[in-house]
């Protein structure tokens, strides 16, 4: 569109001003040409558009948004038509509390309110996408900067719409998912009315109240203790029920011996061991029991 302006303004002079000066007739001829050519050169280059790969091209004429879109690739439009090319590929938006990590500077944390009355601090990523037949409508009831007007907005009101039906505590452990499931749908409908897709939705963290987070590490810390102590009864337990076997099965072991040992085996049973002892090369004195007799041995 340049480059026909300037053509059309180049003739003009051609026309109405070299022609009329004596000076520079001469030169009318070749400007009116010049002129003219950049004018083809403008028409040319304007009746092509290249959408690069993960864009498409909604066309407006004269501030008027055009029905259709033109996707990737080499197109041949209507030199006056005005492109306007819009990203369908997933984009990421991400709010946090911590500094330059999410797309607004300093801290973009979500804070909510709970069930119980506490604020927890939500930090939040979304994935999303235009939907490419959709972009005109956005383009026309929107603009190029629904970032801001939809995406944000409405993530952020969700999560708080939603947040009030679950306790800080809840939120933070037991019910994470449930509350991540449920803002997506929440989110993913509204989305879908202003042409965008929702992809995923991911809760990245959620930060209690300092007197909370101190009560449920506090409580934590209780449940291990106990826990503990369980494993050290229940050890205790084993330990004196072995005990109680070790204990039943030597009494088990000497009553069995007691009964079926007569004086005379026993007494034949000492002597066996008094005669490997006397065999010994080492110096020994040997008393035998009561009726027999004393062996001394001086080596």
């Amino acid at each position: 569109m340049g480059l026909i302006i300037l053509g059309i303004i180049v003739t003009l002079l051609a026309t109405l001003v070299i022609t009329k000066v004596d000076v520079l007739k001469k030169f009318s001829t070749v400007t009116r040409i010049a002129g003219i050519a950049i004018i083809v050169m403008g028409l040319l280059t304007s009746c092509f558009k290249q959408i690069e790969a993960g864009y498409v091209g909604v066309k407006t004429l004269f501030g008027q948004v055009q029905p259709g879109v033109l996707f990737s690739g080499l197109n041949m439009i209507n030199p006056l038509l005005d492109i306007k090319e819009f990203d369908v590929r997933t984009q990421n938006y991400t709010m946090s509390g911590i500094h330059d990590e999410g797309d607004k500077a300093g801290d973009d944390a979500i804070r909510v309110l709970t069930a119980d009355g506490l604020e927890v601090t939500i930090d939040l990523s979304i994935l999303y996408r235009v939907i490419p037949d959709e972009a005109p409508r956005i383009l026309q009831e929107i603009g190029l900067d629904y970032r801001d007007k939809i995406v944000r907005p409405i993530t952020r009101t969700k999560i708080r719409d939603n947040a009030v039906y679950y306790d800080a505590v809840a939120l933070y452990s037991t019910k994470r998912d449930e509350f991540q499931t449920r803002i997506f749908n929440s989110i993913e409908k509204d989305f879908k009315s202003r042409g965008l897709v929702l992809e995923q939705l991911l809760v990245r963290n959620i930060t209690l109240p300092p007197s909370v987070k101190a009560s449920i590490e506090s409580k934590i810390n209780a449940e291990q203790e106990a826990q503990k102590m369980q494993f050290v009864l229940q050890k205790e337990k084993q330990e004196a029920e072995r005990k109680r076997v070790e204990a039943q099965g030597i009494a088990d072991y000497q009553r069995i011996i007691s009964s079926g040992l007569t004086d005379k085996q026993l007494q034949y049973e000492t002597i066996k061991a008094n005669l490997e002892l006397a065999k010994s090369p080492n110096s020994k004195v040997i008393i035998m029991g009561k009726n027999t007799p004393l062996i001394i041995d001086g080596k």
